[in-house]
Parts: structure tokens; sequence; C-alpha cells
């Protein structure tokens, strides 16, 4: 658990999506009564583990995706507009990631659009992230609106010619990221003044120089966890002797009251408040005394000798 959801076995080393999906399992499960003390300790450990990743190493570095460098780069590029507004055309592998990543992007980019040449499949990614659809046929005119446009389609030669990309420059410029191979935008179409474009090979020199920092923290973060592994481990020792503890505190409990019942008529009520209040720290006190006993032993390994007697 602890390193599917920090992310060392995530097909992206270090993704930081997969934390957020079991999250929202965790909830899930909470939500329908279905966890436990245990699983409650165990997914806060992991938690904590991962907020301890986030500050002490550098396993979340820059970006290690072509879709989330994407994102970042395009947060970069655009930070003088108040609301920019994004297309996306093409809807394969890294078009649908790249629709994920602006679409929890909310704050930053509130006005995405998806266009594909086949309606239907982009219909559904658009209502799962609540993203505008733009009809194929109304591409020229969503081209001409968009601050960036982000295209991940296939084709076996440039679909964004030179001619479409300057016809689609409006007053404040135009960023393009072509994510395709073969490339889907036409080189020459960077040379169009106001256009900035970047390709598939420069989002990947990004990602690799990323993907190195996080595979050199990786001895870091194993030894994070080794250390909540080892923190879980002490309270589940102890988790065996929570029954025992119940079982010690009930019967003082039932004793004081049996004490208190038989010494109460012979009392005033201020002097039975009192009783009452003593009897009860003193329970407290040889209480703690037993419980913290009982929890050092089980940390020894030697519990189980000690609840058989």
């Amino acid at each position: 658990m602890f390193e599917v959801a920090i992310g060392l076995d995530a097909q992206i080393v270090g993704d930081r999506q997969v934390i957020n999906q079991v999250k929202q399992a965790y909830q899930m499960a909470v939500a329908a009564g279905a966890a436990g003390p245990f699983l409650h300790r165990l997914l806060h450990a992991v938690f904590a583990a991962h907020k301890r990743v986030q500050t002490e190493t550098c396993f979340r570095t820059g970006a290690a995706s072509a879709s989330y460098s994407t994102l970042k780069l395009i947060e970069e590029l655009t930070t003088h507009l108040s609301r920019p507004s994004v297309l996306v055309v093409g809807v394969g592998v890294i078009g649908v990631d790249v629709c994920r990543h602006l679409a929890a992007s909310s704050k930053a980019f509130s006005d995405v659009a998806l266009c594909n040449r086949t309606q239907a499949k982009a219909a559904v990614l658009a209502a799962q992230c609540d993203l505008r659809l733009v009809e194929f046929d109304h591409l020229a005119a969503a081209l001409q609106e968009a601050d960036v446009v982000v295209s991940t389609i296939s084709c076996p030669q440039a679909f964004f010619t030179g001619d479409l990309v300057a016809a689609s420059i409006g007053m404040r410029g135009k960023l393009y990221v072509d994510l395709s191979v073969p490339r889907s935008v036409a080189p020459n179409a960077g040379q169009a003044p106001g256009v900035t474009l970047y390709n598939i090979d420069a989002i990947q020199s990004k990602t690799s120089a990323a993907l190195q920092q996080r595979l050199a923290a990786v001895p870091q973060v194993r030894t994070i966890i080794a250390e909540s592994l080892a923190g879980l481990g002490v309270w589940s020792q102890v988790l065996r002797v929570l029954p025992a503890i119940h079982y010690l505190k009930t019967n003082l409990e039932r004793l004081r009251q049996q004490e208190v019942q038989r010494h109460r008529k012979h009392l005033g009520s201020a002097e039975t408040a009192l009783l009452d209040v003593i009897t009860r720290s003193l329970m407290q006190k040889v209480l703690k005394q037993h419980v913290l006993h009982l929890k050092a032993t089980c940390q020894r390994e030697s519990g189980e000798l000690l609840l058989a007697n």
C-alpha cells in the first residue's frame, strides 16, 4: 500500500494521481462503514509518509510524464493571461491524460475545449472532465479563439500546416504544443509571427530530467516507508492488548461503582460526589500503570506470555 500510494509502483514513477485515487477509495470505504481500526491507522500512516516524501525528498520534483509536463509548460507560458483558453485536439492516450490534468487544474484553466474527428469519443471524455466540446467542422473558428492549442492527433503528415496556424493567430499570439508522433504541426508553423511551438521532443527532455531526479530519490523514499512500517508494527503489537485493557478497565469500573454504592447510604450527597471523584481518579492512576506496562511488554514482543498469564 505504501509503495502503490506514494508512486513507486506507478507507470510514471512518483505519479501524483495515485495518492488521490487512494484517498478517494479510503473516503468511499469510510462512507460505507467498511473501514476498521487497522485500515484507518494504515491509511493515515500512508498519508503521513506521503507528506514526508513531498517535503523531505525530490521524489515529486518536476513533471515526469509528457501530459503533466505539458500542463506545467502551459501554466508557465500563460501566466500573463487572466483566463487562458485551451483547445485540445485529439483523444488518444496522451490526449486523455492532458484533458484530465487540465480538468484537475480547473482554477488555473477554466476554459478548456476538446475537439476530435470522431465526436462520440470526444463527447464521453468531455462529459467526464467537464470540458467544452467543439465539433470538428468548427475547428478553424475554435483555433482562432484559443490561446493554447494542444495537438495529440495521429496522422501520417502534419495536419496543422503553416497556413492553418497562421490563419489562427489573433492579437495575443498563440501557443501550439505538438505531442503527436509523427508531428502533427508543421515545423515552419513556429516561424509565424506570434506563434510559439513546442513539440514532443522538447517535452520529453523535461520529463527525462525530472524522472532522473525522482529515481535518485527512491532510496530516501524507501527509508521513509521502512520507518513508517516500523511505527505501524509497534501500533499493531499494542493493538493485541486492547481487549485486555478494555477488560481490565471494565472490571475496575464495576468494582469502583460497587464500592461507591455500598457506602452511599452512609454519606451525604456532597460526600458521595467527593467519593466518586476520588475513586475514579485512583482507578485511572492504577489503570494507567497497567496499560503502560502492557504496551511496553508488547513492544518487546513478549506480550503473548503476559496475556497468557
